[in-house]
């Protein structure tokens, strides 16, 4: 069935070529586990790009019972907890997931950093990386305010606090941030206007041109 499915659609649209220059991509000897043990340490930016699907999947469904107003979110969080079916591993998934994929992502970077892979000609794509980093830091940051109870609150305000230190442009990073003169309805609903589509938007973008160097440029070799 499948099979007859994809051959429809390969009469259609020639899909073939596209999907064999993907599949009979040859990768080097020196990031194949089989041959050299030290070859795990590549799997972490693949790993960290599963859990990012993880994350963009479960978000979406998230997303499906999610209010974002203050006298609702709280109540939107706790009912998909607790009534809706499958919903309290989904909510489960996104909410350690956001962690694990912080992690991934600086073994990552420390991996690249130390087997020189950030070197010529890879210097853009480890620009790239980096900026990447800052977006997965900016969605966790905005995602911790979304429950809306205590703790999410109150963390939100230090955070807010910290970003208002920096030089010249502190008050206008904290007036982006918390929208008035308090930590309130304005702040939650630009905190989620930001994680759901302007920092998925640059994540998505910036995975494409991530990906797309890596293609061009190849998996770097051994240290």
């Amino acid at each position: 069935m499948i099979k007859a499915i994809y051959n429809w659609i390969d009469e259609r649209l020639d899909i073939t070529p596209l999907w064999r220059d993907v599949a009979d991509h040859e990768v080097p000897e020196h990031v194949n586990p089989a041959h050299h043990f030290s070859a795990f340490v590549y799997c972490f930016g693949g790993l960290t790009f599963f859990i990012t699907v993880i994350q963009i999947l479960s978000g979406m469904f998230l997303t499906m019972y999610y209010v974002p107003d203050i006298v609702n979110a709280y109540a939107s969080v706790d009912y998909l907890q607790h009534q809706v079916a499958f919903g309290v591993i989904v909510r489960g998934m996104h909410h350690w997931g956001a962690s694990l994929v912080i992690v991934m992502m600086f073994l990552h970077t420390l991996r690249v950093f130390f087997t020189g892979s950030y070197k010529a000609p890879r210097e853009m794509n480890w620009i790239v990386g980096v900026l990447i980093l800052f977006v997965m830091i900016g969605l966790g940051l905005t995602g911790y305010l979304l429950p809306w109870d205590n703790k999410a609150y109150f963390a939100t305000k230090v955070t807010i606090q910290i970003a208002s230190s920096v030089p010249f442009v502190g008050e206008y990073i904290k007036l982006l941030m918390q929208g008035g003169d308090i930590v309130g309805a304005q702040t939650l609903t630009r905190f989620f206007a930001i994680h759901v589509f302007f920092l998925p938007a640059a994540l998505l973008g910036l995975l494409a041109a991530h990906f797309l160097m890596i293609r061009r440029q190849g998996i770097s070799g051994p240290l």
